[in-house]
């Protein structure tokens, strides 16, 4: 909000005072860190990168930087060094699966948009679990035992009623038996969304069909799926670790990141920015809109990622191949970026395909989440290698114990 209320006077205050900003060598020699070290404070979200119209280098407000320094020297305490290593921090686990490294995403080592170009979900799936792309998903589908018998719009719903575990999830453990298993639990997955049974056709061309999308539409939809498989340690996919840990069932894993990812936080975002595009349909002028909604103190739903201070890889893929023919959306997005500087979001860029290809309502979440449930899956079988449970400790802050 600081950086839109600022936007918002150049716009509305021709004589408007501009706070001071610092330049790269400036901020670093104030925080006491390298300049290479600069970008990994901007991407973890410690620090907002302001555009330059005079020149590419980004500048740094000079409040802002004040104040991470004065956290910085805070930070040397337990309680803050805690709750900065779960706010955008740092790393607290290993993981070979995914990680998100100078503004670009990588699954274990490729470039996921450079993947997203051209393989379906299953051979990422292959990839992320570590195992022969025909294992999976080779062989027919096997029907669900609950059906697709919910009346539920909510996903979860939906899956955990018509999928079920014996009670030692013996599968898990049978190597033979293990990825075939896996690769079953996304199409059930997929059969829950679309109101089918398991196909064992590639997981796209289950959606084109369910939806009648024609090639560029089914093209489209795998593009999505592949580039929401993971996201590093995410809300979702860390509550997918921490139930595996424990020894749960992978669909318990798969479980538990749905409801995580409901979250108007996290993947529910994409109903709020459902909400907000409709007000801007309806509205005469969108910058009207936009403003009335930063002024409010509400940030644009669907924009800015802490992790893509240049902007989210994942939707732009997505918009480039989708604003060519929707002139008037890149009229409004580029709008927003002017006056808060910030970019859009894989959010988005799920809603803008969900609208641009006439899906159902909640498509975006579900495709969202069908694509995510790959790396939920391989989490759990990360995490699986490791014989602790996840348990971090808590900063206490109540009372003092009395004994």
């Amino acid at each position: 909000m600081f950086v839109s209320s600022i936007l918002i006077n150049l716009i509305n205050m021709e004589d408007a005072h501009i706070p001071p900003t610092l330049t790269a060598a400036q901020t670093a020699a104030r925080l006491g860190i390298a300049r290479q070290s600069l970008y990994a404070y901007v991407s973890r979200g410690l620090l907002p990168a302001l555009p330059d119209p005079h020149s590419r280098e980004s500048r740094y407000s000079a409040e802002a930087v004040e104040r991470l320094a004065e956290q910085r020297a805070a930070g040397r305490r337990p309680k803050a060094v805690a709750r900065s290593a779960l706010n955008w921090g740092a790393p607290v686990l290993a993981s070979s699966i995914a990680t998100v490294a100078d503004g670009s995403l990588y699954y274990r080592g490729t470039d996921a948009v450079a993947l997203a170009r051209s393989a379906g979900l299953e051979a990422v799936a292959a990839l992320l679990w570590q195992v022969p792309a025909d294992v999976p998903f080779g062989g027919t589908a096997e029907p669900l035992a609950g059906g697709v018998t919910s009346a539920s719009d909510d996903l979860l719903t939906r899956f955990a009623a018509a999928t079920g575990d014996d009670p030692t999830a013996s599968w898990q453990r049978d190597p033979a038996r293990l990825a075939a298993g896996c690769g079953a639990l996304v199409r059930a997955l997929a059969a829950c969304l679309l109101g089918t049974q398991p196909d064992a056709a590639p997981v796209h061309a289950q959606c084109a069909a369910a939806w009648a999308l024609d090639t560029t539409g089914a093209d489209l939809v795998r593009t999505a799926l592949v580039l929401c498989a993971d996201h590093e340690l995410n809300a979702s996919s860390f509550t997918a670790r921490c139930i595996a840990s424990t020894g749960a069932s992978l669909r318990a894993a798969v479980i538990g990141g749905l409801a995580a990812l409901s979250g108007p936080r996290h993947g529910g975002t994409t109903a709020r920015i459902e909400a907000f595009w409709d007000t801007l349909d309806a509205a005469p002028r969108p910058d009207t809109v936009v403003r009335q909604q930063l002024s409010g103190g509400q940030a644009v739903p669907g924009f800015g990622h802490t992790l893509y201070p240049e902007g989210d890889v994942r939707a732009r893929a997505l918009l480039a191949a989708i604003l060519p023919s929707r002139p008037e959306w890149g009229g409004w997005i580029d709008q927003i970026v002017a006056l808060t500087g910030q970019y859009p979001n894989v959010d988005l860029g799920l809603v803008a395909l969900r609208r641009h290809l006439g899906l159902p309502a909640g498509a975006a979440f579900g495709l969202f989440a069908l694509g995510r449930s790959v790396g939920w899956i391989a989490h759990g079988l990360e995490q699986r290698g490791d014989p602790h449970a996840i348990r971090p400790r808590a900063v206490y802050t109540g009372p003092v114990p009395v004994r």
